[in-house]
């Protein structure tokens, strides 16, 4: 059975929920990344199940009682239960328009003005725009967070997720908007846990921006660059200058100054294919050290040589190919010829296959 073969609407709400197991979770998680209709279900989904447990009362418009009044029926209600048929319409206006005030509640809520992030000291004193501060106060777009050593901070970014910041530790807030939520980490360390439709929450770093998929990640960096992206629960997508790294749950990627992000690799992967791959990363791809990763491989590690066909001379692309192939069987219909040409629909379709094992 193909990944996209069908929608994932059933599993949206245990997904959201946190209720998959991790196979299954990256599964609906890439279903997403591709599938426009499973988003659009999924935003839905979330906006009711967020108006249930976040929203205040708020008092609904004259016009949307006026609506339901106007669903009414004209003849005496026992009259009606004879026809079985109109009690079913009647009984989906009903759900239809009272859905319809629980989402306008949601939308004033999300599309309020003046968007603001909260932050909160957790231990020491952080600075925002050079001033300590001490207490919960707004955070918005264009103003800085800086920790000291002794200092770390949380943020909750309205109703998408919470990010928390660690010590000696330099951001800035670029963007907060319900379609876009954006920061910039110049150094130190951040654990963002994002409950929101895909790509709304991006992280920029000296050497690429780390795009939310749906996750729970760490990452953290220097001024210049170099640094590491650990993914605990969903996908990040890294990308610099058009080059992309796609990162799962149980994997990390490095990062190299001037270079963006190296290949992901998973957790468990052994010790000598783990130094294998920073290494070979650090020679730029080149060199004996792709021996040592072709040879420590387990079928899962089809994650790192996938990532690795792009980034390689067509020699080492040829062996990369035939090492991949051994691990696990190339479906139908991937071409050899094309993924060596590195031929973009077909490098899709291999991923797509693969990430059952991922």
């Amino acid at each position: 059975m193909r990944m996209f073969s069908k929608h994932v609407s059933s599993l949206l709400a245990a997904y959201i929920d946190g209720q998959l197991r991790a196979r299954e979770a990256r599964r609906v998680t890439l279903h997403l990344e591709h599938c426009e209709h499973c988003r659009r279900e999924r935003e839905l989904v979330e906006s009711g199940m967020s108006a249930v447990e976040h929203l205040s009362l708020v008092h609904a418009p004259d016009a949307i009682w006026t609506a339901i009044e106007a669903a009414l029926p004209s003849r005496p209600l026992w009259q009606t239960q004879r026809n079985p048929a109109w009690r079913f319409v009647f009984a989906t206006l009903v759900f239809i328009l009272l859905a319809g005030a629980g989402f306008w509640v949601f939308e004033q809520r999300i599309h309020r003005p003046g968007m603001a992030w909260e932050l909160r000291p957790i231990q020491g004193t952080p600075v925002v725009n050079a001033k300590p501060v001490h207490g919960a106060v707004r955070v918005g777009a264009g103003e800085w967070i800086e920790t000291n050593s002794s200092a770390s901070v949380t943020v909750k970014l309205g109703e998408i997720g919470v990010v928390d910041i660690g010590p000696n530790t330099r951001l800035t807030l670029v963007t907060a908007r319900p379609s876009e939520n954006r920061l910039a980490l110049v150094r130190g360390q951040i654990h963002a846990k994002i409950s929101a439709p895909p790509k709304l929450f991006f992280v920029d770093t000296a050497s690429g921006t780390a795009v939310d998929l749906g996750c729970e990640y760490s990452l953290h960096t220097d001024e210049e660059g170099s640094g590491q992206l650990d993914v605990t629960q969903g996908w990040v997508a890294f990308q610099w200058k058009g080059q992309e790294s796609l990162v799962p749950a149980g994997a990390s990627c490095l990062t190299l100054p001037k270079a963006g992000p190296g290949v992901p690799y998973f957790d468990d992967a052994s010790g000598t294919f783990k130094r294998g791959v920073y290494n070979f990363a650090a020679a730029k791809f080149e060199g004996p050290w792709l021996e040592v990763i072709l040879g420590d491989a387990r079928v899962r590690d089809t994650l790192t040589l996938w990532h690795l066909l792009p980034r390689v001379g067509v020699r080492d692309r040829e062996r990369i190919y035939s090492r991949m192939a051994a691990l696990a069987p190339v479906p139908a219909g991937i071409s050899r010829a094309k993924v060596l040409r590195l031929d973009p629909e077909t490098l899709k379709r291999w991923k797509d296959e693969l990430a059952w094992v991922w």
